[in-house]
């Protein structure tokens, strides 16, 4: 079965660009949970723009007692504060991925040209508390061998590229389909777990759910936005639904 973990980001952007604390992103995480989610991803950036440190601790306190059920996933650039919080809370998971200054949101995978030394340090710190690393890679083998190198448990695959593939469809989007899947063959023939995220949604999952070895997508802007008209759970139980679809 493939894991869904839902991402808040949004409802804490809702809540930011009015201040307060409405919408509260530990209701969102009630009402998904209830809903069935069996997982929650946040991105605490540098700015705070959405999630912030203070988020961040409340959902690990939150989640806690739901820890053999509910798994918690942060993500985000391996900056010191970063590390520090995801030392703290103690998620199940912490997913690197780089960052580019004034970036709306994530534009690529780690390059495999990124110096390997400082990263292997933090995964194997990370891994030292229990914590699985997955590493935010494209489609592509190099990236792919480096983050086996540098240690990481999983990959993330990042899947704008697929879903804009997708929506041109025909040949092109059975070719994207095919370039990913050539990469999670990789990534489990290397013994790495395969994550994925980034504009996947209720359309085009019903094709990408087929991926070999797939364990989880974070899902968090198209299952947002979705809910406004529909409402958080119903949304969350139509995903679920998705993903309980026919396997390859």
């Amino acid at each position: 079965m493939i894991r869904l973990s839902v991402n808040v980001n949004k409802v804490a952007t809702l809540r930011n660009s009015r201040g307060g604390t409405v919408p509260s992103v530990l209701e969102a995480i009630d009402v998904c949970i209830a809903a069935g989610a069996p997982g929650i991803t946040v991105h605490p950036r540098a700015d705070e723009r959405h999630i912030t440190a203070r988020d961040t601790r409340e959902i690990a306190a939150r989640l806690a007692p739901l820890r053999e059920s509910v798994e918690f996933n942060i993500e985000g650039d391996p900056r010191p504060d970063l590390i520090e919080m995801v030392l703290a809370a103690k998620p199940h998971q912490c997913t690197l991925v780089p960052v580019t200054p004034g970036e709306v949101t994530s534009q690529a995978g780690w390059s495999a040209e990124t110096s390997p030394e400082r990263l292997t340090a933090i995964v194997k710190r990370l891994q030292m508390d229990g914590i699985r690393v997955s590493i935010f890679v494209d489609p592509l083998e190099a990236p792919i061998r480096w983050a086996k190198r540098i240690g990481a448990d999983r990959i993330e695959l990042y899947t704008e590229p697929f879903a804009k593939d997708v929506a041109t469809g025909g040949a092109i989007a059975r070719n994207a389909l095919d370039m990913y899947s050539a990469a999670a063959e990789l990534a489990h023939g290397l013994g790495m777990g395969i994550n994925a995220g980034h504009d996947l949604d209720l359309d085009n999952l019903v094709t990408f759910r087929t991926l070999p070895y797939l364990d989880e997508v974070s899902i968090g802007h198209a299952l947002i936005s979705r809910a406004l008209y529909r409402g958080l759970g119903p949304v969350v139980r139509e995903y679920l639904d998705v993903l309980a679809g026919p396997q390859r």
